[in-house]
């Protein structure tokens, strides 16, 4: 049972939270030069690839195709290639005849809402219906959570994470019975391809329609790129540039949050921890799609998806520090647990408040004049990551992999301040894992148990209790 909640004031103090973490944010933007809010480069990318997609001169004014000989956004020693499928130009052509100031803005504006809507959709996938507690719950972890670094560093750079992290969970958390669930995550998968992890998620907790569905959606995108851009689809998916890493940039950098990231510091070398890190990343996937699927079977399908993000996050070559905003629903979720818990276990309740808080304290950003290095002081989307010195990645460009750059020689609180997302990630992960063996052992012999409040993200036919 639930806690009897006031919905009124739930819904008081989610407005209330809102409000002041996206006032702070605005003032902060209206008495601050632009620098210091937005360097929307990615979405600059973006930009130039839907241009280039519609056979446009990028920005740069240099040669519009074939996409990925393009050198890239900025030009220069420093310079960011289209490093996405030929999907994810095509989906941008409507923008690329936005003026890229305009975009800019436009984008903010975009983040925000998907930054709710993905909230939105994991309270309602969560079991709740009444629309104040629905609303209230939303705004008050969205008030909570847009002042980490990974949902204001996407806000920064125009990333696209939290769009497609909105367009999954209302995906995965449609009714059951929906012939076309399934599609939106294969489409995300089109554009990023770490969406792909939920396939086999769903396939192993038997949900097979939205599984069939991802893969539909992923076809579709990949047979849109092949009809719009044929030569840069060979290029990308026959000829190997999807797996080409020096695109993306270097492995090593502290912003690369995944296994991948913190193997290759810790080796010395790209080269060194390469094998070290495909036996780790196979293993995490495989554990990780497993304990989603025993969470799902048990009842608690937005644990599952949280779960398979993880997975993703930690298995992916390259986890960029802003495509950790997973961590925004992630709190929901355990908060939803915390209230769930609270009159009848008590100790479990607190520690989802504790790792909760814990999760908000490592993602944080902290402020900029804490940081060694000047360049980054008109910044403030930064956290834990840059409190230790780190290669420029323009020195990987020009001249490859070097022993001598910064985080090789990382030591001491270095180490876990500069490794502070994968690390978090990683002690969740071993959580969710004991967590979901707990329940397998228990339930072995039984038939899967589906619980009222969370039957395969459909909000339950009764609300949770309010006054």
């Amino acid at each position: 049972m639930y806690p009897r909640v006031s919905s009124r004031r739930l819904l008081i103090g989610g407005i209330a939270a809102f409000a002041l973490a996206l006032g702070l944010y605005l003032f902060y933007a209206l008495t601050h030069s632009a620098d210091y809010t937005q360097d929307t480069v990615d979405l600059k990318v973006y930009i130039d690839g839907g241009r280039i997609a519609r056979h446009a001169y990028p920005y740069d004014g240099k040669s519009p195709y074939p996409l990925y000989d393009w050198i890239g956004w900025g030009g220069g020693p420093l310079h960011l290639p289209f490093t996405y499928t030929p999907f994810a130009a095509v989906s941008f052509v409507v923008a690329s005849f936005v003026p890229s100031k305009m975009a800019s803005d436009i984008s903010v504006g975009v983040n925000v809402i998907a930054f709710v809507a993905a909230l939105w959709f994991t309270v309602g996938g969560l079991g709740y219906r009444d629309r104040k507690v629905r609303i209230g719950a939303t705004l008050l972890v969205a008030g909570l959570t847009l002042w980490t670094q990974p949902v204001l560093r996407t806000m920064y750079l125009g990333q696209v994470n939290l769009v497609l992290t909105a367009l999954i969970i209302w995906d995965l958390c449609q009714p059951k019975g929906r012939w076309w669930k399934g599609i939106g995550t294969g489409v995300a998968a089109g554009i990023k391809l770490t969406p792909l992890v939920f396939t086999p998620y769903l396939l192993l907790a038997r949900r097979f329609r939205e599984a069939i569905g991802t893969v539909i959606g992923f076809a579709i995108t990949v047979l849109i790129g092949f009809v719009v851009l044929p030569k840069d689809s060979v290029d990308w998916w026959f000829n190997g540039v999807f797996a080409q890493g020096k695109r993306a940039g270097f492995y090593g950098w502290a912003g690369n949050q995944s296994l991948n990231g913190l193997i290759t510091r810790l080796s010395g070398s790209i080269a060194a921890g390469a094998h070290i890190y495909l036996v780790s990343a196979a293993i995490a996937l495989i554990l990780g799609v497993t304990a989603a699927a025993v969470l799902d079977r048990a009842g608690h399908p937005m644990a599952a998806i949280m779960t398979a993000a993880l997975s993703a996050l930690l298995a992916s070559p390259i986890s960029w520090d802003h495509h950790w905003v997973w961590i925004a629903p992630g709190i929901a979720v355990l908060g939803h647990y915390a209230v769930r818990w609270w009159q009848t276990a008590r100790a479990q309740a607190i520690a989802c408040l504790a790792v909760a808080a814990g999760i908000l304290v490592a993602f944080a950003p902290w402020p900029a004049r804490w940081f060694i290095s000047e360049k980054y002081l008109g910044d403030f989307s930064l956290g834990l990551l840059w409190l230790q010195p780190n290669t420029n990645p323009a020195q990987y460009i020009q001249h490859g992999d070097k022993p001598w750059y910064y985080e090789y020689h990382w030591h001491g609180l270095h180490l876990l301040t500069g490794n502070a997302y994968i690390l978090t990630g990683m002690a969740l992960f071993v959580g969710l894992l004991l967590i979901s063996l707990r329940i397998w052992t228990s339930q072995r012999g039984k038939p899967a148990s589906v619980s009222s409040e969370e039957a395969a993200c459909v909000p339950a036919p009764h609300s949770a209790q309010t006054t």
